[in-house]
């Protein structure tokens, strides 16, 4: 059997002399893995940069087997990347995240239109790190731990929400967080749209969603800490802010 489909790249690693196993994120068909026979070569080894978008054509002889790619590429973006630090350690965390927590073989089309739309603004360092704590609650919400901010879980007003329920997502304003406040995780200006969106704002609302990651994604679905690269780009985006 065979599809055709367009990718985005995860990862690539070598296998056997020659070949490369590589990890694809695509809109029909999921993260999806396969061998590209000769990937190894001086020919295909430059396309296989993570990030890449590619016309991929996977065969096997049964759906259940690893299968074979034929790759063609469409659009590089590791030397975009390369080219601001951050940008680099934001498309690796990215990447990273999908490896890590997309089950195999399974579509997120609105996750997929995100993470693209998300690659294509690397070229834009200024708007980058914002569009990246968006495609995080984008990520949360397609998994189905969605954050609800607009309204106070407690009270149902709009009015002062300060705090994020760990348990829910949901926001609570200080009144109704009450006595509970101190078992609450306070809500950035960044995740409601408020304040400059400075890239320290920035990182401070990554924490928020780093909650969540972790404690609903890592812990409940995979059973491992979220990957390093995650963490990297954070500590590189706080310090930035401090220069």
């Amino acid at each position: 059997m065979d599809w055709r489909d367009t990718g985005i790249l995860l990862s690539a690693r070598r296998h056997g002399e020659s070949a490369m196993i590589i990890d694809v994120f695509t809109p029909e068909r999921g993260r999806h893995a396969g061998v590209v026979r000769g990937g190894a070569s001086r020919k295909v080894a430059p396309i296989l940069q993570p990030g890449a978008q590619l016309d991929l054509v996977w065969r096997a002889r049964l759906e259940d087997h690893l299968g074979s790619f034929t790759v063609e590429l469409q659009r590089s973006r590791a030397a975009i990347a390369m080219q601001h630090r951050t940008m680099l350690a934001g498309m690796n965390a990215a990447l990273a995240l999908l490896a890590f927590v997309l089950p195999e073989r399974e579509a997120h089309p609105n996750l997929y239109t995100h993470t693209q739309n998300l690659l294509d603004l690397l070229d834009q360092p200024e708007l980058w790190p914002l569009a990246y704590l968006q495609w995080e609650t984008a990520l949360l919400e397609d998994l189905g731990y969605g954050l609800d901010l607009s309204a106070c879980a407690v009270t149902g007003s709009t009015d002062n929400l300060i705090y994020i329920s760990p348990k829910s997502g949901r926001a609570v304003s200080a009144k109704g967080a009450g006595a509970w406040a101190d078992r609450l995780l306070p809500l950035p200006a960044a995740l409601k749209g408020e304040g400059t969106t400075s890239n320290a704002e920035i990182a401070d609302a990554l924490g928020a969603t780093g909650y969540f990651l972790e404690h609903k994604l890592a812990a409940e679905q995979v059973g491992k800490p979220l990957p390093q690269a995650r963490a990297r780009f954070i500590d590189l985006l706080a310090r930035v802010a401090l220069t």
